[in-house]
Formats: C-alpha cells, sequence, structure tokens
C-alpha cells in the first residue's frame, strides 16, 4: 500500500545551547508523490531526511508514515528503504547478493527472492552483471544496483539522499529518467534530497526549498520557478540565477518594494538601457551573455545563436510583467 507522510513541528538541536539545524518543519507528502527537499549544503535537508529514516534523533515534533507515529520506531520497523550517495554496497558480495541482502536477512522464501530479483533487474538492465563484484561496475552500474535493492524491498517508501552527484552529467541525465520511472512503476512514496536544482526541477511532483533549516516555499515546480514565495528562492532557483538589484537603482516608480528581480530570459532586445557586453557564451540552442547595470554583473539568455561578441553595446528592455518585486525582508511584493 502507498503511504503519506507527516512532519509536525519538527525541531531539531545538537545541544540546547546550539541554535536550531531544522526549526518548527511541517510537511505533507502525499501518497505516491516524488517530493524533493533542495536547498544549498547546511540547509538542513539530509538531516531532515535522516530523522524521517530514524538515523537522526528528533529534539521537537513528531513524524507520521500513515496515521503511525515513528519517532520510537527503530530503522528496520519504519517500512521504508534507503538509497544514499555512496550507494553503500557491500565490496565483498556480488550483485546478485548485495541486492538481495534484506530480504534474506527477514528470512523471505527463496521462489519470492528470484521473482523479485528478475523483475527488478530487468527493469533496471543488469541482468548481466548480477556475479560480479562491486569493483567491477562502473559508477552508474553501482547506482542501480543500489536502486535494485531499494526496490525489491517493496517497501512503500523511498528515501534518497544525493544518490546522482558521483555521476557525470551525460549519466545523471539518465538516471533522472530511470528513478522517476522506478518510482512511478512501484508506485513509491519518495523523498529525495538534492543540492541540483535540476534535479528539483525535472523530478519533483512538488519541490520544498529549504535554507538554514526553515523551509521557504513547497509548490509544483513551475509554480516556485514563475511565482516564488521571496528572494532566496527567486535567487537560487534558476540557472543563470535571477538578476536582482534595489528598485531605485532602475528607477522603477515602486514604493511597495525594494527590489527587483528579473530571470536572463526575460531580458531582451529593445530600448530601455545600453549595455556594453562583457562576456558571451554560445550554447548552441541559446546564446547567454553578461553585461553591467546599476553597478553588478547581469545575464542575460536569449534562444538561438545570436552574433554578440564582447565590447559589443547593445539596447537591452524586460519582458512585460517579468518583473519580481520583494520587500526589505525579501518576501514577494504584488504590485
Amino acid at each position: 500500500m502507498v503511504a503519506k507522510i507527516r512532519l509536525e513541528n519538527i525541531t531539531k538541536r545538537y545541544s540546547n545551547k546550539e541554535d536550531a539545524i531544522l526549526e518548527n518543519i511541517n510537511l505533507e507528502i502525499k501518497r505516491g508523490e516524488f517530493f524533493v527537499l533542495v536547498g544549498p549544503s547546511g540547509s538542513g535537508k539530509t538531516t531532515l531526511l535522516r530523522m524521517i529514516a530514524g538515523l537522526e534523533d528528533i529534539s521537537m515534533g513528531s513524524i507520521y508514515i500513515d496515521d503511525q507515529r515513528i519517532n520510537d520506531l527503530k530503522v528496520q520497523d519504519r517500512n521504508l528503504s534507503m538509497v544514499f550517495q555512496n550507494y553503500a554496497l557491500y565490496p565483498h558480495m556480488t550483485v546478485k547478493d548485495n541486492i538481495l541482502f534484506g530480504l534474506e536477512s527477514r528470512k523471505t522464501d527463496k521462489e519470492h527472492q528470484d521473482k523479485r530479483l528478475r523483475e527488478v533487474s530487468q527493469m533496471l538492465g543488469i541482468e548481466k552483471v548480477l556475479k560480479r563484484k562491486p569493483k567491477q561496475l562502473s559508477g552508474g552500474q553501482q547506482q542501480r544496483v543500489a536502486l535494485a535493492r531499494a526496490a525489491v524491498s517493496r517497501m512503500p517508501v523511498c528515501l534518497m539522499d544525493e544518490p546522482l552527484s558521483n555521476l557525470d552529467m551525460q549519466l545523471r541525465t539518465h538516471m533522472r529518467r530511470e528513478i522517476k520511472k522506478l518510482q512511478q512503476d512501484l508506485k513509491l512514496t519518495m523523498i529525495y534530497v538534492t543540492h541540483d536544482q535540476t534535479e528539483a526541477m525535472t523530478m519533483g511532483d512538488r519541490i520544498c526549498v529549504i535554507n538554514e533549516g526553515k523551509i521557504q516555499q513547497v509548490d509544483r515546480p513551475i509554480n516556485i520557478y514563475n511565482h516564488p514565495s521571496n528572494q532566496f528562492t527567486a535567487e537560487f532557483i534558476g540557472i543563470p540565477k535571477m538578476n536582482m538589484v534595489e528598485v531605485s537603482e532602475l528607477d522603477l516608480n515602486v514604493k511597495q518594494a525594494t527590489y527587483v528581480g528579473i530571470r536572463p530570459e526575460h531580458v531582451i532586445e529593445g530600448h530601455d538601457y545600453e549595455v556594453q557586453v562583457d562576456s558571451v557564451e554560445q550554447l548552441g540552442m541559446d546564446t547567454m551573455f553578461s553585461f553591467m547595470l546599476a553597478d553588478k554583473v547581469w545575464y542575460a539568455k536569449w534562444p538561438g545563436q545570436h552574433e554578440i561578441k564582447i565590447g559589443d553595446v547593445i539596447g537591452i528592455s524586460f519582458k512585460d510583467d517579468s518583473l519580481h518585486f520583494f520587500d526589505q525582508d525579501g518576501l514577494t511584493v504584488s504590485i
């Protein structure tokens, strides 16, 4: 049965004298949802995942899987599987034995073990490496074995902590699709931790942006991109990041806001400002360049290929209805 997860007022401190690592976290992850925790290093996202797993104590608050409070349950009693950054494969065991280790520990009968092994090895394309040891595998193959071990358990909840960070970019792109397909095929409730916003945007049904132990925003990826709730989220989500300056620097007649943000793709050809190009990156399908405006470095990203050179002076404007306004505390302001 697919599970839902609820976190109520979760706080984590390592001592009473320290500031909270996580403070007053309230979340509900829906049944069968691919839920991503994303934030910079040190934001508390991995600590939160480890608390759900039972690997970290909870200072305050409660965690529920369905309607069962699991704060005091041991790791093995929480009915969940885990995949970590380092894969955690046993080097002396074959791939087959690594995958089946959990089932062996729970004394699952041999027939069920063989059936599940066939299913997940075919699903992940590792049938031909079942007799090998982990050291004989590529990074991508090791990752698939770790995924297979989680999948074969048939646990309704799967926790993943930066599982793709050790892979090269091309393989990460491929594995993103595989993990998403695995989650959908097995109807898992998945909580996925990453600092990579591309993974968050492309994989998550919803994403939770965390910074300094506090939730910044929870929503569908496209809503967070288009409607960030605060200045941190606006600048953290998006590559290149959102251009941000004080409203007064652009002579905008907006009294309710202190800061204004413009995404690079919303800087367009026009006549409002003349700027000198500082750098150019021809990406094939896009052209990205930087320039100085209001004593800050700005970035623009134009679709297609443009004959722009360093030193060129060009006219720019901002796309209609593309400006994001924030107050002095960094919260979004509607204009």
